[in-house]
């Protein structure tokens, strides 16, 4: 029996997501701003590859709901948006609490390096680092738990958070906060203390929502009296 046949690749996963991780960051930093237009051929000539890992790139990214069609041609950034927003954190508490609940019963002894990098992170001033670490804390917390279908559904409400995370990360007194939050959590956890785990977790992502949406809303405001004021 004859090899069933497949269509040639022209490009490389590798590439491919390098793009996509090239642009996600970007996107989540803010260098590509929400509503800013994309287009294939700029994506291409800034890094440097064909258009093909490109096109490739952005069809992951717009399942993601991280960019969508443009009017006319090309894409945009996705808009932030409030209340998705609120939904995301809603979905990442949940799937957070079951994390920290499972852990705690195995009384999961978390690396205390986390803690470390985060506090390290913190007094600097890159907030890619800072949100890297935050999110490793967090990963920790789901391979602890001993299912993967955990981080597996939390990966694609993080690609999200990223986005608003730096605003909030701005001041040095929250990210100090954090980081004390998250040492108690990993402490409940060593010490199997599931009720206070779940107490501290939902604490902190509540929190964490609240701070968050009430910059976005503030970043909003700000961007819509600039643009009246413009007209």
């Amino acid at each position: 029996m004859a090899p069933p046949s497949l269509v040639k690749l022209e490009s490389s996963p590798d590439l491919v997501d390098q793009v996509y991780r090239a642009l996600l960051d970007a996107i989540s930093d803010g260098s590509l701003a929400p509503g800013q237009r994309l287009t294939q051929e700029d994506i291409a000539a800034q890094l440097a590859v064909s258009r093909q890992p490109v096109l490739q790139a952005l069809r992951l990214l717009k399942n993601d709901g991280l960019i969508q069609d443009a009017p006319g041609r090309g894409v945009l950034v996705t808009p932030l948006d409030t209340q998705a927003l609120r939904q995301v954190y809603e979905v990442r508490g949940a799937l957070d609490a079951l994390a920290v609940r499972l852990a705690a019963a195995n009384r999961h002894q978390l690396d205390p390096n986390l803690i470390a990098r985060g506090r390290t992170a913190a007094l600097g001033t890159d907030v890619k680092a800072m949100i890297d670490a935050d999110m490793a804390f967090h990963e920790a917390i789901y391979a602890a738990a001993n299912n993967p279908l955990i981080a597996q559904s939390a990966q694609v409400h993080w690609r999200h958070i990223r986005r608003v995370m730096g605003a909030v990360l701005q001041s040095a007194q929250q990210r100090g906060k954090v980081w004390d939050e998250h040492e108690a959590i990993l402490k409940a956890i060593a010490d199997g203390d599931a009720d206070r785990a779940l107490t501290l977790i939902n604490h902190h992502s509540a929190e964490a929502a609240s701070k968050i949406a009430a910059r976005l809303d503030e970043q909003l405001s700000q961007q819509k009296t600039y643009l009246g004021d413009n007209r």
